[in-house]
């Protein structure tokens, strides 16, 4: 791939670079602007014509295969696949990322050195490896990480940033980049309710923000989840496919946190019913362009990475071909996809067969691909 890119770079200049200094147009302020080489989390919202020429680089290099492999997050551990199975999908490069699920603080560090000197080796991509380290499970998901409050334990907006500050640490020592918090679902449901800072409602967004700038400034993704909104769902998604019945009264929730500049938001299973606009039709949200694309990426404007829950949850598992129509739907990456052999070649078939999925898919890979240098990972 170095070599490749180099090779471009050559070309590109030997056929354009006198004709571009001749051109009346090619301004002394253009000669003289800096380019820039090196970004932040930072930059991923803004417009930056370096970041997007560094992008469409990396991305033009990428085969087919790379490129829907970027889509698939399956998880390792306790729950999640074995690491001999991910050792499998890593070396035949099937894979984005990886959720780090249930297990030890220094088991994941050696995991991870270990998946980097593979990709290193190889010449892949480097991964997004997320958890679910929200203040109320961390400490059970990763043992031996560093004792904090839970989220309904947190008194004080400071408290909120001291407990982001110290699972970022956490995260950082681990290598992992991509925290799939905060939980912003108001405190009714029992089955997440308790894992955001509800308790009182004044304080979940302000709190929220406060969890979503401190992880980021550790320069790890922060997720808003779990959209449009779990917290007034009764059931468990974990279980069976929930339903919204009217009005998304949760949905206010989620235009603070994107102006504030949250990068990522997790999709729930959950369907919407009796709502003229945002009516799911009996399928989860995960699956539902009305919800994913129409309501959150153009009616909310949100640019960032949009992930679904775990594909394993009953709210979502016994769908056909489910990995295929959440990226239809416009969902960017796919959490803990069931049969992930099976599901990145329903992928890749579709890609290499239909126009307007081959451009939902790219797009995506754009976005992740434009994470992954604005973590420092794509050099």
């Amino acid at each position: 791939m170095i070599n490749k890119y180099l090779f471009f770079i050559f070309i590109f200049f030997s056929l354009f670079g006198c004709s571009q200094i001749q051109n009346e147009n090619f301004t002394a302020a253009t000669a003289s602007r800096k380019i820039q080489t090196e970004f932040s989390l930072n930059n991923f919202l803004e417009s930056n014509v370096d970041l997007d020429n560094k992008t469409n680089l990396v991305f033009n290099l990428m085969d087919d295969s790379s490129k829907v492999a970027q889509l698939l997050m399956p998880a390792v551990g306790r729950m999640g696949l074995t690491k001999l199975e991910i050792d499998e999908l890593v070396k035949k490069r099937m894979i984005g990322g990886m959720l780090m699920l249930n297990g030890t603080k220094e088991e994941f560090k050696s995991w991870i050195i270990e998946f980097n000197a593979i990709n290193k080796k190889k010449n892949y991509l480097p991964f997004l490896y997320s958890a679910d380290a929200e203040p109320s499970l961390i400490n059970r998901k990763i043992i031996g990480s560093t004792p904090v409050k839970k989220a309904q334990e947190v008194k004080t907006i400071e408290e909120a940033i001291e407990v982001a500050s110290l699972i970022s640490k956490d995260l950082n020592e681990i290598g992992i980049n991509y925290n799939f918090a905060p939980v912003i679902d108001v405190s009714g449901n029992t089955t997440v309710g308790y894992r955001g800072f509800g308790e009182k409602i004044e304080n979940l967004i302000p709190w929220s923000t406060a969890f979503v700038k401190e992880t980021q400034s550790k320069n790890i993704i922060a997720t808003a989840k779990h959209f449009p909104g779990h917290g007034l769902v009764s059931g468990d998604t974990h279980k069976t496919l929930q339903t919204i019945n009217g009005e998304l009264k949760e949905l206010e929730n989620y235009p603070p946190l994107i102006q504030s500049g949250v990068l990522s938001i997790m999709i729930a299973h959950i369907a919407i019913t009796n709502n003229k606009e945002y009516d799911s039709k009996g399928m989860p949200a995960t699956t539902s362009d009305t919800i994913v694309t129409k309501l959150l990426r153009n009616k909310l404007n949100f640019k960032g990475l949009i992930v679904t829950d775990a594909m394993n949850m009953g709210g979502v598992s016994q769908i056909k071909n489910a990995a295929v129509k959440t990226i239809d739907a416009g969902c960017d990456i796919i959490l803990m996809p069931l049969e992930i052999k099976i599901a990145y070649n329903e992928i890749l078939n579709k890609y290499k067969a239909n126009q307007v999925f081959k451009l939902k898919v790219d797009n995506s890979v754009k976005r992740i691909v434009r994470m992954k240098i604005c973590l420092g990972l794509i050099k």
